[in-house]
């Protein structure tokens, strides 16, 4: 196997306590690897696991793994664990896993995954809505899809990923999430195959010329998949749409990289927003 054969690659990076007496990972540190870089895979599905698997009726259950090692990983070696989905049967599918350092494969694995009843692990048909969103993710077609439209539309949906982030998670008061600019300015959301919405974000006017986008909100256990940059460019094409010149954000600190890498610049020094620090960044259109 090679590399550029997996769309799915997870970064791990070899810890202290995963080598053993010679001086290498123990080989059963390779099945937590592949593990884990299969729930990477889902969330490049843009597919909460639990919550998708109890909307299909069943769950998946590892019926066979088996693994060929080829070469050792050592302490602080940067590994790239690939995972795909070679073929299904009725109930089944098969996952291929491959462990690199750099381009050199360290461990080929082979998995047989069953779709079951949770209740009695008895084999139930792979269902065809996740056939279709798997087929299409190896074929390189999107798996995630971003609207716009008003509070009307969106806001429900929109609610409850804010509160789930900035009310549950961050803690933030309700009284302050909410204001009456909702009502009246663009909403993006971005949901996934299977309907379930992920991320979301609003774009209004600041000052003439300049749009201002706020409250971009992702589900926690969607981040890193590239999801709220979906939604950020969706915002950005419709203010460039719109004419404006410029945009600007209140990002906060622990999301000012994630800005930076989509082009945007600080301006001016951080200061505190609803209890967290902030900064202001903008973009030219």
């Amino acid at each position: 196997m090679k590399k550029t054969e997996f769309r799915h690659h997870e970064p791990l990076r070899v810890r202290w306590a995963e080598i053993d007496a010679q001086g290498i990972v123990f080989n059963g540190h390779y099945l937590t690897y592949l593990d884990t870089a299969v729930s990477g895979y889902w969330r490049a599905l843009a597919m909460p696991y639990a919550e998708t698997m109890k909307g299909l009726g069943g769950d998946l259950y590892v019926r066979r793994a088996t693994l060929d090692y080829r070469g050792s990983a050592r302490y602080d070696d940067r590994l790239d664990i690939g995972i795909r989905v070679r073929e299904f049967g009725n109930s089944s599918m098969k996952v291929d896993g491959a462990v690199f350092h750099g381009e050199h494969m360290l461990v080929q694995a082979e998995m047989v995954y069953v779709f079951a009843d949770p209740a009695t692990q008895s084999p139930l048909p792979v269902p065809d809505a996740l056939r279709g969103l798997i087929h299409d993710f190896e074929a390189g077609r999107p798996v995630v899809d971003v609207s716009l439209g008003s509070w009307a539309e969106h806001g429900a949906a929109a609610t409850a990923i804010r509160r789930e982030v900035f009310v549950q998670e961050q803690h933030i008061p309700a009284d302050l999430e909410w204001d009456s600019a909702d009502a009246t300015c663009l909403h993006a959301l971005a949901r996934n195959r299977f309907g379930l919405p992920l991320a979301t974000g609003r774009l209004l006017e600041h000052v003439p010329g300049v749009a201002k986008i706020g409250r971009m909100a992702v589900r926690r256990s969607m981040r890193g998949a590239q999801i709220g940059r979906l939604v950020l460019d969706a915002l950005m094409a419709e203010a460039r749409q719109q004419g404006y010149r410029e945009v600007l954000l209140h990002a906060q600190l622990s999301a000012e990289n994630f800005y930076l890498r989509a082009g945007f610049q600080r301006r001016g020094d951080p200061f505190e927003e609803a209890g967290i620090g902030h900064v202001e960044m903008v973009r030219a259109l």
